[in-house]
């Protein structure tokens, strides 16, 4: 199922955008591209402001941004996992895993199995694969 917005007419503030700005942004990604965003753009938006637009963005295999969307959600992932959940709540990051694996396509799945991997073993964290889009990139699924 998919929510696009008709149009993008921009972000009032590309460093804090606001939930249906992004989503807005995410079907219509020539408006605004990636290239043009402010440095770390995926780190400043990958926070629990968006992560829920973000996982829908990720579930929605017609998305044009889909893999924007879940390039942000392994951030995420990391960031909660590698903090001890000071930096985001465990219980959301759970929910989001165990919806995934309910509803999610093999994309979401692979997510899913990713960071229940990290939460198990968080010393195989590894930068490039899970803040600068290695994991995305690959499919890979970590054992």
């Amino acid at each position: 199922m998919s929510v696009q917005s008709t149009s993008f007419s921009g972000f009032a503030n590309p460093v804090d955008p606001t939930p249906a700005e992004l989503r807005a942004w995410a079907y219509h990604p020539e408006t605004v591209p990636l290239q043009s965003m402010p440095p770390d753009w995926d780190l400043l938006v990958s926070g629990d402001h968006l992560v829920t637009t973000l996982f829908e963005l990720a579930m929605d295999r017609s998305c044009p941004a889909r893999r924007f969307a879940l390039h942000c959600l392994y951030i995420y992932a990391a960031d909660g996992i590698r903090t001890k959940f000071r930096a985001h709540p465990k219980r959301r990051l759970r929910k989001l895993v165990q919806q995934a694996e309910t509803l999610g396509d093999d994309l979401m799945r692979t997510w899913a199995h990713n960071s229940r991997v990290l939460l198990a073993k968080p010393d195989l964290f590894d930068y490039r694969d899970w803040c600068e889009g290695g994991l995305v990139r690959s499919g890979r699924r970590l054992s």
